[in-house]
């Protein structure tokens, strides 16, 4: 807690509640980027590579069968796995294997004494496939928003962990059977990934148990998942039945059988029969988590979900393309071919609260962030459809969701997905070319045009002050009490004229000292900024901004007040 202790001695140690107010741990960065450490590709498990495996389908059985045996006899008696299923260049093996790892930030020993803390997990995006392969230059550990949200999470005092998956599918499957490979290699893909998250945090748990290197409590781990990572966190944490995979859109129309076949993959825990295709033994831990967030993506059947099942947090553009924002049907970014139903956050977070999974922070009070979600819940939007499907309609029992609304495309796929992305356009992922004369960033900047680093850490921001306190809340942390922020009128404070043409005045009537203002349009994107105020009233000139909802959020003497200003001219 330096920065707490260091901002007490400038202040002339004012009171030590008001300070709390301004700077609580895991919603405000309370450490700086000295005090985090990074560790690199950590192994956290080791399974079959599927994506490398390329022989493997065509392979004779009796082979696939005896390499299988070889390989998990090595493990289980300590051995390792023969050399020729690591070497990619070694034509005598049809099964290859993979280590998949992770990377973890945490406080330093140095900075941070708490011996139990929480754990977000992020799972980067990438439509299970690796950049470039995917069409874009993002998708991997090592993501800008990846970092960025890492980082971030450790400087609240979490421990942050950015986890790789397994992946591999045929996106590009055609012919009369085309669409049902697409489709089945999809399922498999998400199937494995959980296989694999769930070994990530069945891991934390046993080492958390012994000498809990990193010191994490294990019962309070998140799961975080960016585009492809949303839809396996929305998976994680409402797919257990085998029955759940045997729904009619997740048959195959050839054979009336689940695309899953789990004697072939294994359990959804990741263990299986001596035949089955997957290295991992029976659950070393329990492997439920806290809650899950996704920021994009989409859930394939609201019927998975029930009582029971763990909070769900939601980001997501209204106008995305790639994950329908009401039921609707993924398509495979690169052709925009069809591979499954699913259904998006306006549906599934309404489900997730009409069963009460998310009772836990449904009370959230007046903090920005907030009001800037309510605002949406009920309104009806322009959609990326001809007539008569041009319009949507965000639902009200929303707690949760965060839509965003972000300026409408030109076309059906010039809609952004993810305007929290950003990337190097000189890297040579960027440079990757997709087909000759495009790059991964052209292509990409096709669904994200204004792409930024400074328009993707707004929306980083934006994310972390909705989600945070949300997580806080449901750890038990505070409560949804404590963390209501007061309307300016609760401190005795006022806004004229409201609605204004351009300029807006704050006066807070001497009772207490304004030290800082943030102006955050209806998306959460921070407009404007005045900083080192330390006045009683001041004014703002928003002439040069749209007209529409914006939300001051006034940093005074007496802690964090907001309220929502209209401009209209």
């Amino acid at each position: 807690m330096k920065r707490v202790y260091a901002y007490l001695l400038v202040a002339g140690f004012m009171l030590s509640s008001l300070q709390l107010f301004a700077q609580k741990r895991y919603i405000d960065e309370v450490y700086t980027d000295a005090d985090i450490e990074v560790t690199s590709n950590v192994i956290y498990a080791t399974n079959i590579d599927f994506l490398r495996s390329s022989r493997l389908s065509s392979a004779p059985q009796l082979q696939v069968g005896m390499e299988l045996m070889d390989i998990k006899t090595a493990i289980f008696t300590g051995q390792p796995i023969p050399a020729t299923h690591r070497n990619l260049a070694d034509t005598t093996s049809v099964i290859k294997v993979q280590d998949v790892k992770m990377d973890i930030y945490a406080p330093k020993a140095s900075a941070d004494t708490t011996s139990a803390r929480p754990v977000i997990i992020y799972l980067h995006t990438g439509n299970f496939l690796p950049s470039p392969l995917n069409g874009s230059p993002v998708g991997t550990t090592a993501d800008s928003s990846a970092i960025v949200l890492c980082q971030g999470w450790a400087k609240r005092g979490y421990v942050a962990i950015s986890a790789d998956y397994r992946l591999g599918w045929n996106p590009l499957a055609s012919g009369p059977t085309g669409e049902f490979e697409r489709r089945g290699t999809l399922l498999n893909a998400v199937y494995r990934s959980i296989q694999d998250i769930k070994q990530c945090v069945a891991g934390l748990k046993v080492e958390a148990s012994g000498t809990n290197m990193y010191k994490i409590d294990p019962n309070k781990i998140v799961l975080y998942g960016e585009g492809t990572g949303g839809y396996i966190s929305l998976a994680y944490n409402s797919l257990d039945k085998y029955s759940e995979i045997s729904l009619p859109q997740f048959l195959n129309p050839l054979t009336q059988k689940s695309f899953v076949d789990t004697t072939l993959v294994g359990r959804i825990d990741g263990s299986g029969i001596p035949q089955s295709l997957t290295l991992y033994g029976p659950p070393r831990a329990n492997m439920d988590v806290a809650a899950v967030v996704a920021a994009g993506g989409a859930l394939a059947d609201t019927s998975w979900l029930e009582a029971g099942d763990k909070p769900i947090i939601a980001f997501q553009c209204i106008r995305d393309p790639f994950a329908p924002f009401n039921a609707g049907t993924v398509i495979v970014p690169t052709t925009q071919e069809d591979v499954v139903d699913v259904t998006g956050s306006n549906i599934y977070i309404a489900k997730a609260n009409a069963l009460g999974l998310n009772d836990a922070f449904k009370d959230m009070g007046n903090d920005v962030y907030t009001k800037i979600a309510r605002e949406k819940y009920g309104k009806t939007f322009d959609y990326i459809y001809p007539s008569p499907r041009d319009k949507i309609t965000v639902n009200n029992n929303l707690e949760g969701l965060f839509a965003i609304d972000v300026k409408a495309g030109a076309s059906l796929f010039q809609n952004q997905a993810g305007p929290w992305q950003w990337w190097d356009p000189n890297s040579p992922l960027a440079k990757a070319e997709v087909q000759p004369g495009v790059t991964t960033h052209m292509a990409s900047l096709q669904s994200n045009p204004d792409m930024s680093p400074a328009k993707g850490r707004a929306y980083v921001d934006t994310i972390q002050g909705y989600m945070c306190p949300r997580i806080a809340v449901l750890h038990g942390y505070y409560t949804t009490t404590e963390l209501s922020a007061p309307s300016l009128y609760e401190l005795n404070g006022k806004t004229y004229p409201n609605p204004t043409n351009g300029v807006l005045y704050i006066d807070m009537n001497d009772k207490t000292i304004i030290k800082s203002i943030t102006v955050s349009d209806i998306s959460g994107k921070v407009v404007m900024t005045k900083d080192d105020l330390n006045v009683t009233h001041t004014s703002l000139d928003l002439s040069n901004l749209y007209d529409g909802y914006y939300f001051l959020q006034v940093n005074t003497e007496l802690g964090m007040a907001t309220q929502k200003v209209v401009l209209a001219r």
